[in-house]
């Protein structure tokens, strides 16, 4: 299905502590990404914010929508619609590791691609 296809081929997109730029170790999987929802052009997908448990909610839920929104300008500058994309941040609400060191951090910290029906 486009959903089994999204899961296994659209990766996270990650970022350095505090910041919201597009890291140059994250250009082929943004390239990847790109190439996978532009071939299936009926997909459409959220990108979610994410971030480390440092620094206070009102921050991360800024930076968290800085990423989200960062990402998806990389996807919109390289072709895929922007009526596919939706955003949200969830900041550092909704953690992928919950250990309090830098190995997880840095798995929180990233732009999440969710597919939608």
């Amino acid at each position: 299905t486009d959903q089994e296809l999204f899961s296994q081929n659209v990766k996270d997109v990650y970022f350095d502590y505090d910041k919201s730029d597009i890291r140059a170790d994250q250009q082929t999987s943004v390239s990847a990404d790109v190439a996978f929802l532009n071939a299936h052009p009926n997909v459409n997908f959220t990108i979610e914010g994410h971030c480390d448990e440092r620094g206070s909610a009102e921050y991360n839920i800024a930076l968290g929508d800085k990423r989200a929104t960062s990402v998806k300008n990389a996807l919109v500058a390289a072709g895929v619609s922007a009526s596919r994309i939706k955003t949200i941040s969830y900041g550092k609400e909704k953690p992928f590791c919950t250990e309090s060191n830098e190995a997880c951090w840095q798995q929180n910290r990233r732009g999440h691609f969710v597919y939608q029906q």
